[in-house]
């Protein structure tokens, strides 16, 4: 980042040494703890969901403007107006101790910008040990235009912001006009036959991996594991002895997979490889296309549908008699072959949106970088 301006910088070790900042880890607050002392002051931790909220609290450690970051949530950072709060030992603080010199907001926003850029193996976890030395760069305006940059770069932020949500309604707009149509496409009009799943199906299981099967896999061979994140990312991280697994777990290409515990009811075909135990491998019979069926079981209706039955145990999962106690209506194999065709038309036409919307929503965050980078090098 060049500067254009006469602006001192420093490393964040600097900060700290210095006596700008402190930078400490949280504490110790077990579920006991949160049973013992039930209250509404929220406890923040790793990033588990959007603002890194780990639960509520009856005691408080905080009550003061803090930057605190996520410990093994990807290191992410939070700025913390002033509110009573504690933080997690799997959460992390960052106190400024000369407010006459370094303004909150200021510094959270340099900090963001600088972990954008840094490539680093958050897994090691996000010590106050590494993180300080990883920060460096910081530029130090007089605080009176740390808060006029801050001001500035809130304005245009709430534009970005506007701009986001726009996107954003698009999209689900998309998302929500093929789901309604999907539902539509699926309407018995009363000459359909409707027959259970177990009657028009066969269901064949992936193979468990436990320490009875574990000498099945194997540092490489042409089988790859499929398991519920290696189908979703299309990635292969282990492999199958071709010549030790259960024969029906094998899927080639034509197959239909259905995710039956963890994210229960995805869809997939297109796949080679051993399948897992966390999914059914689909045979349709001959008055069933295997395209009708996918497209069947992503419909809305029919998936909320079969999560509500597989939720109502302690561990949620798609038993085998479950699914095959689901009924399917089923048109004429040409009227199969019209609604797949229509379907997959505007699959493509959706995709091709979504694609376009998340493109934006990209080039937004990308706009929010460029914005912070002109700020820090005087340009803003």
């Amino acid at each position: 980042m060049t500067m254009k301006t006469n602006w001192q910088t420093k490393k964040l070790s600097e900060l700290i040494d210095e006596g700008f900042v402190q930078l400490t880890r949280g504490k110790v607050i077990s579920k006991k703890d949160i049973a013992a002392h039930p209250g509404t002051y929220p406890i923040y931790s790793s990033a588990k969901n959007n603002d890194g909220m780990f639960g509520r609290y009856g005691k408080f450690m905080f009550d003061e403007p803090l930057i605190t970051w996520s410990v093994d949530g990807g290191g992410r950072l939070f700025y913390r107006p002033k509110h009573k709060f504690s933080v997690t030992n799997v959460g992390g603080v960052l106190r400024i101790l000369k407010p006459a010199l370094l303004d909150y907001q200021y510094l959270f926003y340099v900090l963001s910008l600088k972990h954008s850029e840094i490539r680093f193996d958050w897994v090691k976890k996000a010590h106050p040990s590494i993180i300080r030395e990883l920060y460096k760069g910081i530029p130090l305006p007089p605080l009176k235009r740390q808060k006029q940059i801050v001001k500035e770069l809130e304005e245009v932020f709430e534009k970005v912001a506007k701009a986001k949500e726009n996107v954003e309604k698009n999209l689900q707009n998309s998302k929500e006009l093929f789901e309604a149509y999907a539902r539509g496409a699926f309407i018995n009009p009363g000459d359909w036959s409707i027959k259970s799943l177990g009657e028009v199906c066969n269901l064949y299981q992936g193979i468990a991996i436990n320490a009875k099967t574990r000498h099945a896999l194997v540092e490489k061979s042409e089988l790859p594991l499929l398991r519920i994140k290696d189908l979703k990312n299309n990635a292969v991280e282990q492999y199958i002895d071709p010549n030790n697994y259960p024969k029906n777990a094998l899927v080639i290409e034509t197959d239909l997979i259905y995710t039956r515990t963890g994210q229960i009811g995805l869809v997939f075909t297109g796949k080679r490889g051993v399948l897992h135990n966390n999914s059914f491998k689909i045979e349709p019979n001959h008055t069933l296309s295997r395209e009708y069926l996918f497209h069947w079981l992503q419909n809305p209706t029919f998936k909320s549908k079969i999560i509500s039955l597989a939720s109502r145990v302690a561990q949620p999962d798609i038993t085998h008699t479950l699914f095959k106690q689901q009924l399917i209506a089923i048109p004429s194999l040409t009227e199969q072959k019209s609604i797949v065709k229509k379907l997959d038309v505007l699959s493509t036409e959706t995709k091709k949106l979504e694609a376009i919307y998340k493109q934006k929503l990209t080039d937004l965050e990308e706009l929010k970088k460029s914005i912070l980078k002109r700020a820090f090098s005087g340009d803003l």
